[in-house]
This record gives C-alpha cells, structure tokens and sequence, in this order.
C-alpha cells in the first residue's frame, strides 16, 4: 500500500476536503462545527429533504452527492468512523427543510445505524417527520458470516441516493420517497474487491494483513474488511468470480437477488486508486461477460468513482434490478437520468447556477435546542428522585464486576461507560432536579446521556430513551402508574428493534430489558421486573453471543461471566426495585 500523503493530518484533511466542495459547487454550503454540507437556501419549490453520510473516506460519498437532484446535507464523521449522533441532529433541525419531511439513507454499518438511529429519534420525538432507509448490498461475505448484522452497505448506495434525489425534486411526498428508495435498496447486489489495503493518514502500518503479491481479495470491505477469499487470479478469472457471487442462484449463501428484470444497471465504481484508463478496461470485461454468460445487457453503463476506501486499488461491480416503482409516476431509469447538480454524480453544474452568486447560508440553530412542553403526565418527583438515585448508584457500585466481565469478553469499557453515564445523571437531578412531569424530565436526562456516554451502549441508551420520551408524550396526561411505563416501555422496545436485530439470546443488554418490560407490563411490580431482569442477566453465562464486539473475540470467556451489559441494566433495575448491594448480598431498602 501507499503510505505516502500530501496531508498526513487526517483532522485537517477531512475539514479542508469538505471546504473544498464549497469552493467547486456554488450549491452547497458547510457547517464547520459539525462537519455538515448542506445545499443553501434558495427559492426553489419545497420538497423532502434527504440526509445521508457516514465516515470520511468514501469521496465522493456522501459530501459531493448534495445539490440540487440529490441531497440535501451530507453529515461527515472522521476517517472510516461514523458522525456523532449530534451532528446527525444538527443536520436534520437546522440545517435542511424539514417542512415536507425528511429521508434519511444510511449504509448498513453498526455505527451509522446507532447513530443516525439516535438522531433520527430524537427528531420524531421534536415532532418531525423523518423516515430512516438502511442500505445493505454487499454480497462479498455471506449469510452464515454475516449472521444477524447484515449485508454490509457499498457503492450500491449511491443509486438510492440518486434515485431518492431525483424523487424529491419532482416534489412527491416522503411516504412515497422513502418507499422507492427502499425499493431500490432491495433490488441491489455489490461486490468488491482489491489488490491492497488502504492506509489511513496519521495511522501506524498493519504489515501482517498486507496481501501477498499478486493476490486479489475477493469481497473487501471499504473499511479493510476481509471478504471471501485471497486469492492470485487475472481479471477475466476474476470478474467472473465476482458475476458468480453477484448472479449464481444456486449459492444460497449469497442468492440474495435474483436479477430477473428486462432491465438492469450496471455501476462499475472505482475504489479510488484505479487509473481511468485501467477502470475503463475493467468495465468492458465486466459488460462482455454479462453479455456472452448471462445475456444480460445492461440499459444503463455507468463507470466511474462514486464511493471509495481512499485510494483503494480496487473496483467493485453493481447490479440494480429495474422494478415497477408502482407510485403512477417516473421509473428508475428516468429518475437516474433526471438532472442533477452535484459535483459527486456525472452532471456538470449549469451555467446559471455560477451566475446566481448565491451565498445564502444556514446560521440558525432553531430545533435544535428546544425546550420540552411539559405533558401533564405526573410522578412524585421526590420518590422518583430517591429511587433513580439508588439505582444510579448500583450502576456506579457495580462498576468493577462489569469491567471485569467486560475484560474477559469485550474490550473493558461497559463498565467505566456505565459509571460516567451513571454519574452524570445523579449530577443533573441534583443541579436541575426533576419536576415530576415525565415527559421534562426524562428528556432532560436524554441529553445527558449523550453527552456523557460513548460507545455501542452509549447509542442503543440513547435511541431508547428518546423513543422513551415520544411514546411518553403520546399516553395522555394522568398519574405514571406502572401499566403507563410498561406501555411506553413497550413502545420503545420496539423503536429500538428498528436499529439492532438483538433480540434475548443473543448475549446483549436486550437480554436484561425485555424480561424487565415483560414482567412489569404483567404484574406492575418493579421489584419483581428487576428480579427477571437479574435472572435472565444471570443466564447469559454460557451463551455465546450473535452480536457485538464478543462475536469477533472468540474464546471460552462467554462459559465464565455473564454478559456484561446486560448485567449492568439489571443493577440498575435492581436499584429501582429498591434492592441495594450490602456485604452480605443484597436488602431491599
């Protein structure tokens, strides 16, 4: 790999690279804070705003696709990490329309999801109308890999976002908008693959998963993810690997679309280290052997760099299955030919536009810190004071075992996350204490929990917490009794479901809360709804886990402590109960 760079800062690569697209597209506009393009404010007609973006990296993905006919913002995280729930926020209040609605596309990594997940949240709890398109078109690793996590998303994506854009332009609805963009997601199949590894500016060189020389891997991921083989092959061997993953539908691992249609697309995408010339030999391999072995002609040939792993030295083939969009409106076709002013697609920007001069731009920070209505949904904020504060203070006593758990099984950061969520709470009741209505404060404590805690756990809190507050907000006004929290429980649950396929048995902290919300829902007793959660905690010794980071770390640690996560929400639950750690075991109180 090249480790050579012009800008080895990978901080200020990223924040002049965006600033760039400022200075060759008069459309767009940046949020330097949060590392948001955005298209500036214009007379044109109102439509559905449509959001997307991820980890930096992938150019011109996702920043260079907004402008007219496409996006409306991209939301930029550092290299190959996603943005910040926060940024995302930003994006969707303050930075685009939101008055027909807004679209949010994202690729199916656990990061984005969680994190454009929380934010969209967030924005349903404010009253917006926001709909999120996960899109997952890789087949370079399996079902039996990829398990419950999913077809990683590629350059596939692209096309969503093209025919999404060119959607919204026409004017049409959000429910119709988000209905073709899902559409298209599920009619299309990627593969990649690559000579190299990419190297990251500013990061020390891995030489132990260098490929051998003259090794293709079959499958790379955009992040460096290892596909589904390495192996020495010439194009014709290799593109002809790469059709079979894509077309054979007697290879049930990989089967996931049968390209059937009278009219099909085909995106040949550079990874970023391609010369042109070489990408062109590439593409017509690719077209000659989808002609002569599978008689497919495609309709449309597009070939060029639209989603990259920096200056990756490899290519990745796409095949999108053109479907009846059944809205009585534009096919797919005409929605990819439709213009666009983007400098990511391959529509050059009109002539009119660089003769507006416009240089409008968003400086308004209205959504984004709204105050909460209160509800009239009432609690006893004094009882609610004392017993959030004994369990806040089990998660903080329990810090310890978690980590511990967590070093034998993950990387031995769930407790300290725990303890500095835990403590900023108990921070913020005691500076700002709750005012009994349930909707105030907990989205007072929301914002807590995202400023305070990181990670994986810190993101499936967060979504939960904020769909806590909208369900909330839609059971009237009253006393919170038990069946009012098991109901709104419930509902969050389900919010959650939206952005990780965990479900109990699989070894997560899903496997404390479901038991919690179902025994509360049946007998309205807390204490014995900490006592299940405590008990399927417990269980989770032994089982070996389908999601997160234990399923990569392997060994024999699963058989000798429970899930760490899990554990730490029964702590809490525990102390909501009213059941708090003494030498001796544990004494209600």
């Amino acid at each position: 790999m090249s480790t050579k760079h012009f800008i080895n800062d990978p901080t200020h690569l990223v924040n002049t690279a965006l600033h760039s697209l400022t200075l060759t597209n008069p459309n767009v506009a940046l949020d330097s804070d949060n590392k948001i393009i955005y298209r500036r404010p214009s007379d044109a007609p109102q439509q559905v705003s449509i959001i997307s973006g991820g980890g930096s990296g992938h150019e011109p993905s996702f920043a260079a696709m907004v402008g007219p006919g496409m996006l409306s913002a991209a939301v930029a995280g550092t290299i190959f990490a996603s943005p910040s729930a926060e940024q995302v926020r930003n994006g969707i209040m303050s930075r685009v329309d939101t008055e027909k609605g807004v679209l949010v596309v994202v690729m199916n990594y656990t990061g984005d999801i969680l994190n454009f997940g929380m934010a969209v949240e967030k924005a349903i709890a404010a009253g917006q109308a926001v709909e999120m398109v996960v899109v997952g078109d890789d087949v370079g690793v399996g079902r039996k890999k990829t398990g419950k996590v999913g077809r990683r998303g590629i350059a596939g994506t692209v096309l969503v976002l093209k025919i999404a854009g060119a959607l919204a332009a026409q004017g049409r609805s959000l429910e119709e908008v988000a209905k073709v963009a899902r559409l298209t997601a599920a009619n299309i199949v990627s593969v990649g693959a690559s000579l190299e590894h990419v190297h990251v500016p500013g990061r020390v060189i891995d030489s132990s998963e260098a490929l051998a020389p003259e090794q293709v891997e079959v499958g790379m991921g955009i992040h460096n993810e290892p596909g589904s083989s390495r192996e020495k092959l010439e194009l014709p061997q290799l593109v002809e690997r790469m059709l079979t993953q894509l077309l054979d539908q007697s290879d049930k691992d990989r089967a996931f679309l049968n390209v059937n249609s009278n009219e099909v697309v085909l995106l040949i995408n550079n990874l970023g280290g391609v010369s042109v010339l070489e990408l062109g030999g590439i593409t017509t391999e690719v077209v000659n052997q989808l002609s002569d072995k599978y008689n497919i002609r495609p309709v449309r040939t597009i070939s060029g760099t639209f989603m990259t792993s920096l200056n990756g030295q490899g290519f990745s083939i796409t095949l999108l299955n053109v479907v009846n969009t059944d809205i009585g409106g534009p096919s797919m076709i005409e929605l990819l030919d439709a213009p666009s002013e983007v400098t990511g697609w391959s529509a050059p920007v009109q002539k009119t536009s660089w003769e507006a001069k416009n240089t409008a731009t968003r400086t308004d920070t209205a959504g984004t810190n709204k105050e909460t209505q209160p509800s009239g949904l009432q609690m006893d904020a004094k009882h609610a004071t004392s017993v959030l504060t004994n369990a806040l203070e089990r998660v903080i006593a329990a810090e310890p075992e978690v980590t511990k758990y967590d070093t034998i099984v993950g990387d031995g950061d769930c407790g300290i996350g725990l303890k500095r969520g835990a403590e900023a709470i108990l921070k913020h009741i005691q500076q700002k204490p709750l005012t009994g209505d349930v909707v105030v404060d907990v989205a007072s404590i929301v914002q807590v929990v995202e400023t305070a805690m990181d990670g994986t756990s810190g993101a499936l809190y967060a979504i939960f917490l904020n769909a806590l507050v909208h369900a909330l907000r839609t059971l009237g006004s009253g006393e919170a009794g038990p069946s009012v929290w098991s109901a709104a429980l419930k509902l969050s649950c389900e919010a959650l479901s939206k952005y990780t396929p965990a479900q109990p048995g699989d070894r997560t902290l899903v496997d404390a809360l479901y038991p919690f919300v179902e025994v509360l829902g049946k007998t309205g007793d807390v204490k014995q709804a900490a006592d299940a959660a405590r008990k399927a905690a417990d269980e989770t010794k032994g089982m070996q886990a389908s999601l997160g980071r234990s399923v990569y770390i392997g060994g024999s640690g699963y058989e000798e402590v429970p899930d760490p996560g899990a554990w730490g929400l029964a702590c809490f639950f525990l102390g909501l109960g009213g059941v708090k750690p003494t030498e001796e075991g544990w004494e209600s109180i």
